[in-house]
């Protein structure tokens, strides 16, 4: 099977019903994507499909054949982080860190959509849970980093 994973066109040998997390994390080593309940209801696992973010623990593999499938390795650099990183930094977001990457990469999708979001739209989008209770610096730094200029989201 074919996938494009940041950018890259990857050819994996998985059965097609392996959910997407499993061939990030153990087939490529992509671990900065997480397993949190197995069950698309806390969003560690999310990452973002043809711009969109998506829950990789239930989606197999075979519902992303030809998409381009973003993790939060490829969300920025440490040279030129994404804005969002920046911004997740800035308002000191982490406290445990291990639902962050789902979050920045459903506030990523949230952004692309709508560039200078709302409170309620970031309500509707972050469905993600922190069991830290980051949500009011999750906001903040989601209307941080939609503040700068030319998002570029990519």
């Amino acid at each position: 099977m074919q996938l494009i994973i940041n950018g890259t066109p990857v050819a994996l040998e998985v059965d097609p019903d392996m959910p997407l997390l499993w061939a990030l994390r153990d087939v490529l080593n992509l671990t900065g994507t997480k397993f949190g309940c197995g069950v698309a209801a806390c969003g560690a696992c999310t990452v973002r499909v043809n711009g969109e973010a998506l829950r990789s623990c239930v989606t197999p593999v075979s519902a992303v054949l030809g998409k381009r499938i973003q993790t939060i390795e490829a969300l920025g650099t440490s040279d030129r982080p994404h804005p969002l990183q920046t911004a997740w930094v800035a308002e000191q977001v982490p406290q445990c860190g291990y639902c962050q990457s789902g979050m920045l990469m459903a506030a990523a999708a949230l952004l692309q959509r709508t560039p200078k979001p709302t409170d309620a739209d970031i309500d509707e989008a972050m469905t993600n849970i922190c069991r830290c209770g980051s949500y009011q610096r999750v906001r903040a730094a989601i209307h941080r980093a939609a503040k700068t200029s030319s998002m570029g989201v990519a």
